[in-house]
């Protein structure tokens, strides 16, 4: 019972956690990548995806666990999505 109890706490801050980054990561969507870049510093990687947008890169790490930033930005140099890997 106490382990359950134990697991179901581990969730709720993992889901808290993770919902708190994407709210920070939230705020960049609908603008430009000049202001994602003003606020996150230059990219460690860039690439164009399958859709010919532009996909950028942040890592960083925190306790020794890498955190990958993905953020997409469309033709218009507007980011369109993210994603958020490793990172609390």
């Amino acid at each position: 019972m106490i382990m359950l109890s134990g697991c179901q706490t581990i969730k709720q801050k993992t889901d808290a956690i993770v919902e708190k980054e994407n709210q920070k990561l939230s705020k960049f969507i609908g603008k430009s990548s000049a202001d994602l870049q003003m606020n996150l510093g230059m990219p460690d990687e860039d690439f164009k995806n399958e859709k010919g947008n532009l996909v950028l890169i942040y890592n960083t790490k925190k306790y020794g666990i890498p955190c990958e930033r993905r953020f997409e930005i469309d033709s218009e140099n507007i980011v369109v999505g993210f994603v958020s890997n490793g990172c609390f």
